[in-house]
C-alpha cells in the first residue's frame, strides 16, 4: 500500500507559516499523542527555528500517557517546553498561557523596561486533526475556531486573542511533501491526520492497523475481537454480514479502525 498524499494548499499553508514566523514570538506546536513522533512534520520543524516552542503533547486521553510522558522529555529545555493534556478539557487554558508567557520572557521584560505591556504572539501549527482549532477554541473560551474529528477542517489561517497580552494564529494542518516515510504515513492515517479517501483498500489498512496494534501492545484487539483477528474472523464475531451471509470487511474495516481512533481498543501510542 502506496501512499502519497499533499494537498496543493498545504504548500499554500507552509509559505503562508513562513511569511508570518517574523512577527511570532511563540510557535505552538500541536502533536497528537497517539503517534506524537510521526506528528512531528520535518517542513514545520525547520520553519521554527530560532523560536521558542512550546509543543503540546494533544488528546492524552486516548494515548499511553506512560509512554508519552518518556518521550516528551526530551521537548523540554533551551527555548522551548511541553505541555500533555487534552483539549477539550478545562483547566488547559491557564497552563498553556503561562507557558507562552515564560518563554516571550524575554520580550516581555524588554518592554517592560520601557513601561509597556506588549502583546506576545503565537502560532499553531500541527498535522491534520491534532486538535489545533479545539485548543484555540478551549483557549479563547468559545468556540471561535472551527473544528471537526476529521482531517483537513481548519481552511485558512485566523488571528484569535486569547486574553490580554496574547493573540495567537490557527493555521490548516500541514503534511510531509510526497509522505515519503510510508510507515509514518501509516501512522498518521490510523489517526485520521490523513483523509481516508486516498487509501483504495480499507481492509488492507485495517489489517496492518491489527498487526501494529498486537506488536504495540498484545491482546489489544483480542480482547476486543476474539482470537481469530482476519477480518473474516472479526466479521463474524461483530455480525457484520449482508444479503445472502456474505461477510461485510468493508464495514468491519472501518469498525476497527474507528475503535482505535476513538479509544475502544485502550490507549495506545503508536511510536
Amino acid at each position: 500500500m502506496k501512499l502519497n498524499w499533499f494537498p496543493g494548499h498545504m504548500k499554500k499553508t507552509l509559505a503562508e507559516i513562513r511569511s508570518k514566523l517574523a512577527n511570532i514570538d511563540v510557535v505552538i506546536y500541536v502533536l497528537d499523542s497517539r503517534a506524537p513522533i510521526s506528528s512531528i512534520n520535518p517542513s514545520l520543524d525547520r520553519l521554527s527555528q530560532n523560536k521558542p516552542v512550546l509543543y503540546v503533547f494533544n488528546k492524552l486521553d486516548l494515548a499511553d500517557e506512560a509512554r508519552v510522558k518518556e518521550l516528551a522529555k526530551s521537548y523540554r529545555g533551551d527555548k522551548k517546553d511541553y505541555v500533555l493534556l487534552n483539549s477539550t478539557m478545562s483547566g488547559a487554558s491557564k497552563i498553556i498561557r503561562q507557558k507562552l508567557n515564560t518563554l516571550a520572557q524575554e520580550k516581555i521584560q524588554k518592554f517592560a523596561k520601557k513601561g509597556i505591556k506588549t502583546m506576545v504572539r503565537a502560532i499553531v501549527v500541527g498535522v491534520p486533526n491534532s486538535g489545533k482549532s479545539t485548543l484555540v477554541n478551549n483557549l479563547c473560551g468559545k468556540a471561535k475556531a472551527v473544528t471537526g474529528n476529521r482531517a483537513g477542517v481548519t481552511k485558512m489561517t485566523q488571528w484569535v486573542s486569547i486574553g490580554d497580552n496574547i493573540e495567537i494564529c490557527d493555521t490548516p494542518g500541514t503534511l510531509y511533501p510526497n509522505l515519503e516515510e510510508q510507515e509514518i504515513a501509516k501512522k498518521l492515517l490510523f489517526i485520521g491526520s490523513i483523509k481516508d479517501e486516498v487509501v483504495a483498500d480499507t481492509a488492507e489498512l485495517a489489517e496492518e492497523l491489527i498487526k501494529l496494534l498486537e506488536k504495540i501492545k498484545p491482546n489489544t484487539c483480542t480482547a476486543r475481537y476474539g482470537e481469530d483477528l482476519s477480518l473474516e474472523g472479526i466479521a463474524k464475531k461483530r455480525g457484520f454480514i449482508v444479503g445472502g451471509g456474505e461477510l461485510d470487511l468493508y464495514r468491519t474495516a472501518n469498525a476497527i479502525i474507528d475503535d482505535f481512533r476513538k479509544g475502544r481498543l485502550g490507549k495506545i501510542t503508536l511510536d
